[in-house]
């Protein structure tokens, strides 16, 4: 896969799954601009990281939706087109509902959907009329195997993936004719520095028995399927829905 000559913008990229895609990006010859909502630190340091030239950070809190339209109008003034718009911001807040009071249950479904879905629609309709005018494109988004088998203590954060693959393979029908390709990634647990900053020495446990290679994703492995959905030899896979989560949930 080559990206020379191509313009990438990646949410949510100053760490883990998102910081290796945008590396991924750049070593395959891309220009990427870099999302993040406000760790200045460590998006500089993350663009520092990336090879090559011509990469630029974009500071935008998605969640709010005049965000979004700044955030691909100020990419397109820079870089003069937008090829591949990655969907890869996110957030997860636990809620279970037999735990928390109405008002913590109303906040988590209200900032995960912000952020999480809505800001994914935003970024999707800002981006694809970009694309429109420079002949089409590239979308992928990052779901999560919680999409499918259900998140008991964070029922937002499943349902907020759910939405998103719906949408995206909607998405994928109306833009074809636009030459506009729209993909997915459902990544399982990933070990990124988040994870290993948080997860305690039991938690870590059980997710390494949910899988058969008794590990967790390494965010360059979810990079490597975000990749090929937004090369040109995944065109007729748009609208496909990549899992990347060693085996620990099964579909069929």
């Amino acid at each position: 896969m080559d990206f020379k000559g191509k313009n990438v913008l990646v949410t949510g990229a100053s760490r883990g799954i998102g910081k290796a895609t945008a590396l991924a990006f750049a070593k395959k010859g891309a220009k990427v601009g870099l999302n993040y909502r406000s760790n200045d630190e460590v998006a500089k340091q993350t663009l520092a990281e990336l090879p090559g030239e011509g990469h630029q950070l974009f500071k935008r809190d998605i969640s709010q939706k005049q965000e979004t339209q700044s955030l691909i109008e100020d990419f397109v003034n820079h870089y003069g087109q937008l090829d591949v718009l990655v969907n890869n911001a996110g957030i997860s807040i636990f809620h279970e509902i037999d735990q928390v009071d109405f008002d913590h249950w109303t906040h988590a479904w209200e900032k995960t959907f912000e952020t999480n879905l809505f800001a994914v629609a935003n970024l999707c309709y800002w981006g694809a009329k970009a694309m429109m005018k420079t002949g089409g494109g590239h979308i992928v988004s990052v779901s999560s195997r919680g999409a499918f088998r259900g998140e008991p203590t964070k029922p937002a954060y499943g349902a907020s993936k759910a939405a998103l693959n719906s949408m995206s393979q909607s998405l994928a029908k109306k833009l074809a004719p636009h030459h506009i390709y729209v993909g997915v990634v459902a990544p399982g647990f990933t070990e990124t520095e988040m994870a290993k900053e948080t997860l305690t020495p039991a938690e870590r446990e059980n997710l390494l028995r949910e899988s058969p290679f008794k590990r967790m994703a390494q965010p360059e492995e979810v990079a490597h399927a975000i990749l090929f959905l937004a090369s040109s030899e995944a065109a007729y896979s748009s609208g496909t829905i990549i899992d990347v989560n060693g085996a620990s949930y099964l579909r069929s």
